[in-house]
């Protein structure tokens, strides 16, 4: 019996890293997979593992932006499951720029994908978690939510959003007796092949672990100086306490803060 045995769960961004890596650990306890990315091969492989390991999945392309594309998506959930009981917001990006020389574009971009796609989750898949007699929503967040750092004040911003606007979204669920918790995640640096866009320069332990890159080796003496442990932490790392909070485990948690960044944020 697994510790979210009979639960659905909703992933967004799961075609790689983080959302991979929650993916598995979810279906390795039990629960059944709703697996979302624009990256196609990326989900392919995703489900691909999660059925060879004996879970249960389905997939659907989504660009989190679209508003139209939540609602098809959820009410699909509804009528081929039945239920909802877990959704991980985690679809996300990261880019790095001087705030002085970033395109309005970029940042429009950015927030778009990071909050926008946020608030669209929360607004169409709570009102099925409610009816399905309650569950949790697990933003995905970053230490860049809880401190800034030179060349990524866009990226700070959008996931400081994410941080006060789960708080928010906690507080009215409760408020409205909904019996969904509402909780963020803020990953350090996580080791996936998604670094290469942001820049070494002036980030330090910022780097963003959500930038859609190629495989790209993480610097092991930026690792050493601006993480206490002194190494990255792994996508199965994150999923660990995104499992956690989607289990009946953290059932007295809500509107919290889930911090996993090897001591970043302890200076």
């Amino acid at each position: 019996m697994g510790r979210v045995s009979g639960k659905i769960a909703l992933i967004t961004g799961a075609g790689s890293g983080i959302g991979r890596g929650a993916a598995l650990a979810l279906a390795a306890e039990g629960a059944k997979i709703v697996a979302s990315d624009v990256d196609d091969k990326g989900l392919a492989e995703t489900a691909d593992l999660i059925v060879k390991a004996g879970g249960a999945v389905s997939t659907y392309h989504q660009d989190v932006t679209s508003e139209a594309r939540w609602a098809e998506i959820v009410e699909d959930i509804r009528k081929t499951e039945g239920a909802l009981h877990v959704l991980v917001n985690n679809a996300g990006i990261g880019i790095g720029a001087d705030i002085f020389q970033m395109s309005y574009e970029d940042w429009r971009r950015q927030m778009a994908i990071n909050v926008d796609g946020v608030f669209f989750g929360v607004k169409h898949a709570i009102p099925l978690i409610a009816a399905s007699g309650g569950g949790s929503v697990i933003n995905i967040s970053s230490v860049a939510g809880l401190q800034g750092a030179p060349g990524l004040a866009g990226y700070c911003a959008t996931k400081g959003a994410v941080r006060l606007f789960t708080k928010a979204v906690a507080l009215e669920c409760a408020q409205a007796k909904m019996n969904v918790r509402v909780n963020s995640v803020h990953p350090g640096i996580i080791d996936t092949a998604i670094w290469q866009k942001i820049p070494q320069g002036g980030v330090g332990a910022m780097r963003s672990e959500l930038i859609p890159a190629g495989a790209n080796a993480i610097d092991p003496n930026m690792i050493a100086a601006t993480t206490p442990l002194g190494y990255a932490g792994l996508p199965a790392d994150i999923a660990a306490g995104i499992v956690f909070l989607a289990s009946d485990e953290s059932r007295y948690m809500t509107g919290s803060e889930l911090v996993i960044d090897g001591g970043i944020t302890a200076r």
